[in-house]
């Protein structure tokens, strides 16, 4: 009877440290600069979609990218309409531990960011015949990749306040109030002038 029960244990213990494959949610503070300018964002992320709500100015306000619809929506929220254009792949957050066509990886230190201690990496990439390198900074409490950087300092982003943990549905959903942005361009579209008769 100990026997069953220890076995019983043991098997809830090991299933609960066992991550799901492909399950990662988070929430964090997303800051990217390129080419020296620096944009901040709050993202909230779910494997095949995420939404981007823009701290800067500008008429979208919010991105939600729908990876398994393979569309993103721009919200222009103060007109209450959006904007759908196809996915873009490369627009994708890098947050996964290990980088999408990574040919090497070499450990150069380790440092705190954001109170989490990171293991830092050179990590070369191959696309095709293009192969960059990134600098990667990877949370070794959370195993998350707090910053990274191309090693020409030309593009870098940052995650910080970050928070593992399940995201709302409602995140990803179209509000319901807003309207396609091609309608309000078609009711504004100038008439042809008409004859005089």
């Amino acid at each position: 009877m100990t026997r069953a029960i220890f076995l019983v244990i043991f098997c809830a213990v090991w299933l609960a440290g066992v991550p799901q494959a492909g399950a990662l949610e988070f929430s964090a503070d997303q800051i990217t600069k390129i080419n020296g300018h620096s944009r901040k964002a709050n993202i909230y992320y779910r494997d095949e979609m995420w939404r981007l709500e823009h701290h800067d100015l500008g008429p979208v306000n919010v991105t939600i990218v729908r990876k398994d619809k393979q569309v993103m929506w721009l919200l222009l929220s103060r007109m209450k309409h959006f904007k759908t254009v196809p996915y873009d792949p490369d627009q994708a957050p890098k947050v996964a531990e290990r980088m999408d066509g990574e040919i090497t990886r070499e450990e150069i230190g380790t440092e705190v960011l954001d109170g989490h201690p990171t293991t830092l990496y050179q990590v070369t990439v191959q696309r095709g015949d293009r192969t960059d390198v990134y600098y990667q900074w990877l949370a070794t409490d959370i195993r998350f990749p707090l910053k990274l950087a191309k090693k020409d300092g030309s593009w870098i982003v940052e995650y910080r306040h970050v928070k593992l943990r399940p995201t709302s549905d409602f995140l990803f959903q179209l509000p319901l109030n807003f309207q396609p942005l091609e309608e309000f361009d078609r009711g504004t579209e100038k008439k042809p002038p008409q004859q005089a008769m």
